[in-house]
């Protein structure tokens, strides 16, 4: 399923356009970018969790010529279902 998909879905389940719906999806991925930005945690009821985890710099290793490089620093963003998902996932 991609951003189309999803907004197909939400204008035929809510009676809206496609347009509008697609607005509404690009609005919400937004929101949710803008606020894992700020480092904050983005929890949606009966969905998950969406986190900001920071990886520290660390060495690694060029598998084609095994030499020694450095990885910088970054922050991820990780996703952890709701109970309800996990258990409509596994049946």
């Amino acid at each position: 399923m991609n951003n189309n998909d999803l907004a197909e879905a939400l204008a035929a389940s809510n009676g809206i356009t496609k347009a509008n719906a697609r607005k509404y999806v690009d609005d919400m991925f937004a929101a949710i970018a803008a606020a894992a930005a700020k480092g904050d945690e983005i929890a949606l009821s009966g969905f998950g969790k969406f986190k900001v985890k920071r990886t520290e710099a660390r060495d690694g290793r060029n598998p084609s010529t095994g030499e020694t490089i450095k990885i910088a620093a970054s922050n991820k963003l990780t996703f952890a279902p709701a109970k309800a998902v996990k258990d409509r996932l596994n049946g």
